[in-house]
């Protein structure tokens, strides 16, 4: 496999580098109807974070950028009660009105049967979105603190100009100092499409993937953030054949040899309640699938693929089989998917029950 830092030399387990926002949430309602939304945080990056801390039990920390106001400090309480740490947090004056910086907010309704989920982001200007080269202090957090690993992504990639420039610099730092690097594709087309689109989430991720070790995506993320086709994909991206993106992962190693693995969710959607669910993972020059779930049903499929990224960075850092690597993140993505927010409410015992192939009959 490949060498991870031990905890003993390291404060952290993992750091990740993100946008964290306020997701509101209508419920069982429609987000055009609803008279009430419940408040969730949830970001990408975060929510991997979150999942190890609180499913896992591993030490974590978020780099992010909030406003000083009471929805930036609504969100600090929501971090807090997920565990996360805070301190390397860049905190900026509040302008008055959001003019200029604000949090980042997140309609998301669940969906249920034919109709499918719906997010509609509310996320310009956000203080994360403001974080430029030279805001954080890499050389405490991966030389004096010690961190094992470092994750990121995409969706942080695409906030702004300057977003990208941040991950390269502290990848670069990462990897200076012997930091296992993970990068979440994350294609979100509503964040790409005013600033290029695909063309120019390909040109962003080209050049971030130079510094990644692990790197994680679906199939439109490797077509979409990385160029790369994936055959045999119908046109709803519904179904997906595990040899074809083997045979695209095997294009992708070549092009670029610095990633130690790859790994992907398979998800077959049915209804936005009913998926076939499965995942794979490239790592040693061989390929590892997850036992596929065939018809799992789904309540909030939101954070089910950053769920899957957590279990599976779990795995390596508890120095698991490469079988059972791909057997927690399925399993984890799994059980997240069946309560309602962006973030895992599992149990490490939950998740083992799971792979273990235990059904769902009632604890009393």
């Amino acid at each position: 496999m490949f060498e991870i830092k031990p905890k003993s030399k390291c404060k952290w387990d993992a750091v990740s580098l993100g946008e964290i926002m306020l997701r509101l949430d209508p419920g069982d309602m429609r987000i055009k109807t609803t008279r009430k939304f419940r408040v969730w945080e949830g970001g990408g990056e975060y929510n991997v974070a979150r999942g190890l801390k609180k499913c896992f039990g591993m030490d974590t920390a978020v780099v992010t950028g909030i406003v000083k106001n009471d929805i930036g400090y609504l969100l600090l309480d929501l971090i807090n009660q997920g565990g996360v740490d805070t301190e390397y947090i860049k905190w900026f004056d509040f302008d008055g009105i959001g003019r200029d910086i604000r949090v980042g907010l997140n309609f998301t309704e669940k969906g249920f049967g034919i109709r499918g989920a719906l997010g509609v982001s509310d996320r310009g200007n956000s203080a994360a979105a403001k974080l430029k080269k030279g805001d954080i202090d890499w050389e405490k957090i991966f030389k004096k603190d010690g961190v094992r690993w470092f994750h990121t992504g995409g969706i942080f990639a695409a906030l702004s100009e300057t977003t990208p420039e941040v991950i390269i610099e502290a990848a670069r730092h990462a990897k200076e100092n012997c930091t296992i690097v993970s990068y979440d594709l994350n294609y979100r087309p509503s964040l790409w499409k005013t600033i290029g689109g695909s063309k120019r989430a390909i040109e962003v991720n080209r050049e971030i993937a130079k510094y990644v070790d692990i790197m994680l995506g679906n199939e439109e993320d490797f077509t979409k953030c990385l160029g790369f086709e994936v055959k045999g994909v119908d046109k709803d991206l519904n179904k997906l054949d595990p040899k074809n993106f083997k045979e695209m992962i095997d294009t992708c190693i070549k092009e670029y040899p610095n990633f130690k693995a790859v790994a992907t969710t398979l998800r077959g959607v049915k209804t936005a309640s009913i998926n076939d669910w499965s995942a794979i993972l490239y790592c040693s020059s061989e390929f590892y699938q997850a036992i596929k779930r065939e018809n799992l049903e789904i309540y909030d499929r939101v954070g089910g693929g950053d769920s899957f990224a957590s279990g599976l960075i779990y795995g390596f850092l508890s120095n698991k089989p490469l079988q059972e690597i791909v057997e927690y993140g399925a399993a984890h993505g799994a059980l997240a998917m069946t309560t309602p927010g962006d973030t895992s409410m599992a149990s490490l015992i939950e998740v083992e029950k799971i792979i273990k192939g235990n059904g769902a009959r009632v604890v009393r």
